[in-house]
């Protein structure tokens, strides 16, 4: 199994943290997991909570855990509503199911990792994570329906 490297990680980090400073998001906290769900890099921008980090781990994590992009989650939750709460009790609470859990994928289309991103609206938290993922030369995969 390939996985992000720390040089994409570094790039992807890099790239999402100074997307939301052009986008004049509040302070980000930026996670990215490997294909097996380890850390490779995170950062946390001055003024970010304290608990941005396990919540931009959770949304990776939750996105790695399924398969899809988190953004999938809200896809889901209107048609099955139970489906959210047995993956929380499932997950023992550590997936976050919103948007911004971003799939890192390779040429082939291989999952090698997953970004996380806290700090502003789920939905501007994403939109630093997708064009940071192109960064790096890889393709961000946000799950749900097209934006």
């Amino acid at each position: 199994m390939t996985s992000v490297t720390l040089a994409q990680a570094s790039i992807i980090v890099d790239a999402a943290l100074a997307e939301g400073r052009r986008t004049k998001c509040d302070p980000l906290t930026v996670v990215v997991l490997d294909a097996g769900g380890h850390v490779v890099a995170a950062k946390r921008e001055d003024g970010a909570g304290i608990m941005r980090f396990e919540v931009a781990f959770g949304k990776a994590w939750g996105a790695l855990g399924m398969g899809f992009g988190s953004r999938e989650y809200l896809e889901r939750s209107k048609v099955n509503p139970s489906f959210v709460a047995a993956l929380m009790a499932a997950s023992g609470g550590r997936v976050v199911p919103v948007p911004s859990g971003v799939l890192i994928r390779d040429a082939a289309g291989a999952v090698i990792g997953a970004v996380g991103i806290s700090g502003d609206t789920s939905d501007r938290d994403e939109a630093c994570a997708i064009p940071a993922v192109t960064a790096a030369g890889l393709t961000p995969d946000p799950g749900g329906a097209p934006r």
